[in-house]
């Protein structure tokens, strides 16, 4: 099986609307039904009391936990700076996490990436490098000596029309090149996120789908579950 991975929920809010997991409870749910529509892997951001994107050793816990309970496939965190915006205070967190991931996703442009990424690894944490379109990431990437022991990388499109969508991911995988070698996971976002599912599908790399890169189905309608969108894509990928 090809591999999806399902983003439950991302930094999106109450104000998303209902279908969004916030809690652990309801994020383990999401991620059984996700993995049963054909997920391999989930991302997850885990959330304060207040629905705030969390990097505490009390919000990674229960939301790894909760999950766990419901699957059998890795499990991976955000660790972006909207969440910690001080580095430092960043790697404490990492440090300081009672219940570990299976890997955690690191935005090689955001100032201290290097730092996270080698505090992930002396944990045994796996690092998605992730490499976002419109950044210095790319170049930032190429020049780093962790680029070998990342898990993968994951290319992100943050071109959002759907028209030049395709063009913006052709143009960040030419960036990234070989990736030292590693596996690439590539996605969009918003109106980018299926015209960019197609092309990873045609180019066969991995992908991604889920509430945190859009809200809405191939054909417009509003989607009303994580799981929904993963046979969404499980079908395009089933298409010759």
């Amino acid at each position: 099986m090809e591999f999806v991975q399902v983003c439950l929920n991302g930094a999106r809010g109450a104000g998303d609307g209902a279908v969004i997991p916030l809690s652990p409870a309801a994020l383990g749910d999401a991620a059984a039904a996700a993995v049963a529509a054909g997920a391999s892997d989930v991302h997850v951001h885990p959330k304060s009391p207040c629905g705030q994107d969390s990097l505490s050793p009390r919000a990674v816990a229960a939301t790894l936990d909760a999950i766990r309970s419901r699957v059998a496939v890795p499990v991976g965190v955000t660790t972006g700076a909207w969440a910690e915006p001080d580095p430092a205070a960043r790697v404490a967190r990492i440090r300081s996490w009672t219940t570990l991931p299976d890997h955690a996703s690191v935005n090689w442009h955001e100032e201290g990436a290097e730092a996270v990424a080698a505090a992930l690894l002396d944990r045994g944490v796996g690092v998605e490098a992730g490499l976002w379109s419109g950044t210095d990431g790319a170049e930032r990437f190429a020049a780093s000596p962790l680029a070998g022991r990342v898990l993968r990388v994951l290319a992100e499109v943050t071109d959002t029309d759907p028209a030049t969508a395709r063009a913006s991911a052709a143009a960040l995988l030419d960036a990234i090149g070989t990736a030292h070698g590693r596996p690439v996971l590539l996605h969009g976002e918003e109106g980018g996120t299926w015209p960019v599912l197609g092309l990873a599908r045609r180019l066969g790399l991995a992908t991604r789908v889920g509430l945190e890169d859009t809200l809405v189905l191939p054909d417009g309608r509003r989607a009303v579950s994580n799981a929904e969108l993963v046979e969404a894509a499980v079908r395009s990928g089933a298409r010759p």
